[in-house]
């Protein structure tokens, strides 16, 4: 572990390799586990405001899901997750034709109508950040279902803190990130 300013950081991000294989996975992350995706406190206005924009890219099963249980909940350990549909998949998963799982929400922002791109906890997958009241710790999360995407990084030679790149400067800043790539070269 080190420290980035009110960060503590995992050296799994920089020693651990990962890129998605949606071809191998099919999404699972967005289908398997028992909850929905964790999203803020800020993310719960900004998922109100824009699901009307949303909606048409959803499938019945989700907009069933969120007309029912609304557009996020409040799990039984009191965080705010989006909602599931019959317990299984989110509630703003869609599938391409080949049956790959992929996010209305994301599908909106790709398509323009909306400037939001998906949950922070979504974008930022497989890292996970844990808030705490003087600082956020950055982890790694290895799952199972993700083996496919551990093997293509280590093939393509690509970092867990480089896959989510883009990410990670959307919820620490280009500074942070800077900085994160500096300890990365050190530990070369």
């Amino acid at each position: 572990m080190f420290q980035l300013g009110k960060t503590i950081i995992s050296e799994d991000l920089i020693e651990k390799d990962f890129v998605c294989n949606l071809t191998a996975c099919k999404g699972a992350c967005c289908i398997e586990g028992e909850a929905g995706a964790p999203v803020t406190e800020a993310e719960v206005a900004i998922l109100e405001e824009i699901y009307p924009k949303v909606k048409p890219f959803l499938r019945p099963e989700g907009i069933a899901a969120i007309s029912e249980q609304g557009t996020h909940i409040v799990s039984a350990n009191e965080e705010l997750e989006t909602p599931l549909v019959g317990g299984k998949e989110c509630a703003y998963v869609t599938f391409t034709p080949t049956g790959t799982a992929s996010c209305g929400i994301e599908d909106a922002y790709n398509a323009g109508a909306i400037d939001f791109r998906k949950p922070i906890s979504c974008h930022l997958y497989p890292v996970r950040v844990q808030e705490y009241s003087e600082f956020a710790a950055v982890n790694y999360h290895k799952w199972p279902i993700c083996n496919d995407a551990c093997v293509l990084g280590k093939e393509l030679k690509v970092p867990v803190y480089k896959f989510v790149k883009d990410a990670l400067i959307r919820k620490f800043g280009t500074h942070w990130y800077a900085e994160l790539e500096k300890v990365a070269q050190k530990m070369a």
